[in-house]
């Protein structure tokens, strides 16, 4: 490292950050190191284990040359050894470990996944490019058992990191700079989700007086005093949020007076995008933030429907011996038909008619009127009644574990709803709708959502409406496996489910 010699030039008094641009580098804190090396010896073993496995079924123990025009003397085990490699080096170089986006949102698995495809579609390249003829069984069975076994251990890494955020550790330590109702409304969110990772230790407000926001001790500062204020916080992470007294000089400058280790965050009043779909390219030397149109067309959609088709044959052929007992149950212990169909409202507000298992006693509809109003609800939409007497033994089973959805397979199979999606809703809902609130209707409604891994039932009309529309204006096939793997996990704890 090297240092600054202190001649007493005007820009080495008075706690200037001087030349050493040592300290303007971001380095981890102690955790985010120790968890990044975690992570990475178990993406190591994950490949050992795929790639083994996939050497193991197709050639045994038997040493068996690629066949290549030249020879190379290379055989499958040397081949084996280098993908493991490669795919170590993949990645790495994607920044799927980056300690910015371990834990957190979707970043991280489509990391996995689109370094993962990189690699395995450059040696299909190379091996077109050199008349390579390798194996193709080999490669087929490495990639999605690779895949699949990386994906399962980020998932459960980042299981194990949320349970120790949530008991206060492994978090990065938060001071929030800028006005006070920007301060409160950020330390609000980030409290209510310790599992992002953000632990809100001390604010500095640029308006009102010190005191406390929402439990947190909060110091008064101008411009002259914020840098001297920087000291007197244990904060490894600094986020500026909306403040007319911090301009673009202020914030380059407060860059260069926090010390190694510490990173900067500028938080952008953009509530309700995505970060994939947030993208800051420099123009003119100015760091402008680009947000991408929500898309519904094209290869997106074809992926989301492929993918629809392919998982719903699937699971209608695994879960047929459920089907066949639910339908049994049913028929046995209540007299009317096995299936409830209702009428919905699908994309473009197209009608369609939901298919159930019945749950509930027959003509269980016309007494919904009256049960609501008995509990002060009848003019409360999307409100469903809690001990519903309509329900009959069965059906509080089937309903606890959402067993009574599984026949909307049969119209996601029809291309009236998709896997995820917004919630289906009645034409009554569907008619208080405002102009934003419509755009639930630009894609197909779903089996499950950001509403069925985010409390079900218990949601109230506004987080229903407010979270379908995250989910459509930022939809991904991405985020599309990460609301089903929560999704096994609502319906096994039947959160909210009544």
């Amino acid at each position: 490292m090297t240092h600054t010699v202190d001649r007493g030039y005007p820009w080495q008094i008075a706690g200037s950050p001087g030349l050493e641009l040592q300290r303007a580098r971001s380095r981890p804190t102690e955790w985010a190191t120790t968890f990044s090396r975690f992570v990475t010896v178990s993406d190591g073993l994950a490949v050992l284990a795929a790639t083994v496995s996939t050497h193991l079924i197709w050639f045994g123990f038997q040493r068996v040359p690629v066949a290549a025009p030249i020879e190379f003397g290379i055989d499958y085990l040397f081949f084996s050894a280098g993908l493991m490699l490669a795919w170590m080096v993949a990645l790495s170089v994607s920044g799927s470990r980056d300690t910015r986006i371990l834990g957190t949102d979707s970043t991280e698995y489509r990391r996995v996944v689109n370094s993962t495809l990189l690699l395995f579609g450059s040696i299909g390249v190379f091996a077109a490019m050199t008349q390579t003829d390798l194996a193709r069984g080999y490669l087929l069975t490495a990639f999605p058992l690779g895949l699949g076994i990386l994906l399962a251990s980020r998932w459960g890494w980042r299981r194990w990191l949320h349970v120790r955020r949530r008991r206060g550790e492994f978090s990065f330590r938060v001071l929030i700079i800028g006005n006070s109702e920007s301060v409160r409304e950020l330390a609000t969110s980030l409290s209510q989700r310790p599992d992002a990772g953000y632990r809100v230790v001390g604010a500095l407000v640029t308006d009102g007086t010190s005191g406390s926001i929402e439990g947190v001790p909060a110091t008064r500062v101008t411009r002259n005093t914020l840098f001297a204020r920087l000291g007197e916080s244990t904060q490894d992470t600094v986020i500026v949020v909306g403040s007319d007294d911090l301009d673009a000089a202020a914030i380059n400058e407060l860059s260069w007076r926090l010390d190694a280790g510490q990173q900067l965050v500028v938080a952008p009043q953009l509530v309700g995008v995505a970060g994939s779909r947030i993208h800051t390219r420099p123009v003119a030397g100015l760091p402008l933030i680009h947000v991408e149109t929500p898309s519904y067309d094209g290869a997106k959609r074809f992926a989301k429907r492929a993918f629809d088709i392919v998982s719903t044959s699937l699971l209608l052929l695994v879960l047929a011996p459920i089907f066949v007992v639910t339908a049994i149950l049913i028929k046995l212990t209540s007299p009317g038909p096995v299936f409830y169909r209702q009428e919905r409202i699908g994309m473009s507000g197209e009608p369609f008619h939901i298919l159930k298992f019945r749950s509930m006693v027959v003509n269980a509809d016309s007494r919904l009127a009256a049960l609501l109003a008995e509990q002060g609800n009848g003019s409360t939409p999307l409100f469903k009644v809690k001990h519903d007497p309509r329900i009959t033994p069965i059906g509080r089973i089937i309903r606890r574990y959402s067993i009574d959805e599984l026949p909307q397979l049969f119209n996601v199979l029809a291309g009236q709803m998709s896997l995820v999606g917004p919630r289906p809703q009645v034409d009554g809902e569907v008619r208080l709708y405002d102009s934003k609130a419509s755009r639930r209707l630009a894609v197909k409604p779903g089996m499950s959502g950001l509403w069925q891994v985010s409390g079900r039932s218990n949601l109230s009309w506004e987080d229903s409406i407010r979270l379908d529309l995250y989910y459509v204006e930022n939809w991904s096939v991405t985020s599309d496996l990460v609301i089903l793997m929560r999704t096994a996990k609502a319906v096994f704890a039947h959160d909210g489910a009544y």
